[in-house]
């Protein structure tokens, strides 16, 4: 048996190579994969590349102290971040801190006073009744009527529902030309199916010629309104219906179901968020209807709900739709075929779990006894930030530095094969940093480079532990090739257990603080497991690969494994008995 089991080792050492070339492998496929997606630097974070960090904490209303949990604040992120997504800005980050406060970051290139304001507001959740929509900007082909809308609008039911009227998409037709389209748009306002919120039918017959002259004007403003809206633009989505008030008709944006943007003219305001007494995401079995929404309204938002889905029930599509728009956009338009009396509704519309979630919170929130007060507004410059990245790498540097001029001295020729190692790592991290950006939102800040300097000093010190052991093995008189070998073993069992308690230093530090210092602890633990990679994938094939080289097998004086100099032992040697001559043995001699 011991034949084969020297074979086994005698084959696993002699192909080191097998494993640098995995590792370079590796590397340049991180490497074309960085240079393909275009990013080929870290996403640097507000601290490094300027912008403003805002810091929110939530108040409740007396009494309702228990409204500031942990699905009520991620719902605020969820509208926050939609906030400032409307704004055009990107890379920004919406986070909470601790159980009370949220972090906005938006980084440079932004309106800060216009950020604090979108983001500083309690959200605003209205139910409007549905005049006209159409697809928007670029994927418009053909100018639909008013009396039709393009998207697979959600269904709103309640509980005595026995019969769907057909989806609005199912009666879409195109319009002749513009003419008549501003034409249906006029007629569409007059006829608004809920005169409540205007005021009673006699009354606007009985208007005085100026009043009516002046809401002419008013519609042909809207009409102008809608006509210019481009909801494909950023800017123009954020601008719809900024200033007008719930008991006025608006224009507003949002997304169907297959991603397009659409326009819409919208009616005053019948139902408000507070009027929701309750929304949640249900899987409905019975009706194989899958993911649908179901809402509670209080005692005086149920009534206002028959009263608006009675109206709406009796007209043409899409004027049996109502819109559910929060901050001026539109999240759904489910259309009803009868009024919903029972105090409650439910939404369905192939929704898919996530889908239903987002729509359930966001209703929910309209009626959260929750605000938001601006603790603090920190604006860091691009200057400071790029003199603070500066001075992070000119850190960086210097401890480098000092780790080779250490090696250099200590161990000569093995600093080779240490500085190496070193390049490899700092490669691995860095091409991984540039993907993450893009990839899970991972930016750069003061603190994650702070980590990568303490990283250079882990990341050392496992080559030291092996080195130290291979020394060790040649002080005990062995060559260096199976010294190698030997302490290997040994010195892999030590790392590992060095890297696995920063590794979960790491982890407990990520898990238990938020915001920069998350950046710190998540790139501790990532170059603690890549320098578990880089030692066993290049440092110790490396070195075995350079033990059959005569300048380091010979154990030249610059080599770092001189035996003279570590103070080697004389080679063991066994020794043996004198033999005996031939012949009969003395029995005394016995």
């Amino acid at each position: 048996m011991a034949a084969p089991k020297k074979g086994r080792n005698a084959s696993a050492q002699s192909k080191p190579g097998r494993s640098l070339a995995l590792i370079l492998i590796a590397i340049v496929a991180l490497t074309g994969g960085m240079f393909a997606s275009g990013h080929t630097t870290p996403r640097l974070g507000i601290d490094l590349a300027g912008g403003t960090s805002i810091t929110l904490r939530a108040v409740s209303e007396p009494g309702q102290e228990s409204a500031i949990n942990k699905t009520n604040m991620d719902t605020a992120v969820e509208i926050m971040e939609r906030r400032v997504n409307g704004l055009g800005v990107s890379e920004a980050e919406v986070q909470t801190q601790g159980d009370k406060n949220i972090i906005v970051n938006i980084p440079k290139g932004t309106n800060s006073e216009e950020a604090r304001d979108q983001v500083g507001t309690t959200a605003k959740l209205y139910f409007r009744p549905v005049l006209t929509t159409e697809i928007s900007g670029a994927d418009a082909t053909a100018s639909p009527s008013p009396s039709a809308s393009s998207s697979a609008s959600d269904k709103a039911s309640g509980s005595a529902d026995e019969s769907a009227s057909p989806s609005a998409s199912d009666s879409a037709s195109p319009s002749a030309s513009s003419t008549s389209q501003g034409r249906a748009v006029t007629d569409a306002l007059k006829a608004d199916a809920t005169p409540s919120a205007t005021g009673s039918a006699s009354a606007s017959a009985s208007a005085s010629p100026s009043a009516s002259a002046s809401a002419s004007d008013a519609d042909s403003k809207l009409q102008a309104a809608y006509t210019k809206l481009d909801c494909t633009d950023k800017a123009a989505r954020a601008k719809a219906g900024e200033g007008v008030k719930p008991s006025e008709s608006t224009v507003a944006c949002g997304q169907n179901a297959q991603g397009q943007w659409q326009k819409y003219i919208l009616g005053p305001a019948e139902v408000d968020g507070t009027d929701v007494d309750d929304a949640q995401a249900v899987f409905n079995t019975q009706t194989g209807a899958g993911w649908t929404v179901t809402m509670d309204f209080t005692d005086g938002g149920a009534k206002k709900f028959a009263d608006i889905t009675g109206k709406l029930a009796k007209n043409q599509s899409p004027q049996n739709q109502f819109a559910i728009v929060l901050d001026n956009e539109v999240v759904s338009d489910p259309y009803v075929s009868q009024a919903l009396t029972g105090g409650n509704a439910e939404i369905s519309g192939s929704f898919t779990q996530e889908e239903a979630q987002s729509l359930a919170n966001m209703l929910s929130y309209g009626a959260l006894p929750l605000s938001f007060k601006e603790d603090s507004v920190t604006t860091v410059t691009a200057a400071l930030g790029g003199d603070q990245l500066r001075a992070g790498l000119i850190a960086g540097a210097i401890g480098l530095a000092l780790v080779v001029i250490y090696l250099l001295v200590y161990y000569r020729g093995l600093s080779f094969i240490a500085v190496a190692s070193l390049l490899v790592s700092a490669a691995l991290t860095y091409v991984i940093m540039s993907l993450l950006g893009p990839t899970i939102g991972f930016a750069l800040n003061l603190p994650a480079v702070c980590g990568a300097i303490v990283a250079i000093g882990i990341t050392a010190d496992s080559f030291i532990v092996y080195f130290e052991r291979v020394r060790d093995e040649i002080r005990e008189g062995r060559s260096l090739r199976p010294a190698v070998e030997r302490a290997w073993p040994r010195a892999r069992r030590t790392i590992l257990v060095s890297d696995f308690v920063s590794f979960l230093a790491a982890a407990v530090l990520f898990i238990v603080t938020v915001g920069k210092v998350q950046g710190f602890a998540f790139t501790l633990g990532l170059t603690t497991v890549l320098d578990v990679v880089v030692v066993f994938l290049f440092t110790k094939p490396l070195l075995t690969l350079m033990a059959r080289r005569k300048f380091f097998a010979s154990g030249h004086k610059w080599s770092g494994l001189d035996p003279q100099s570590l103070g080697a032992k004389p080679p063991l040697r066994r020794t043996r008995r004198p033999s005996r001559p031939a012949g009969p043995v003395d029995p005394k001699e016995a």
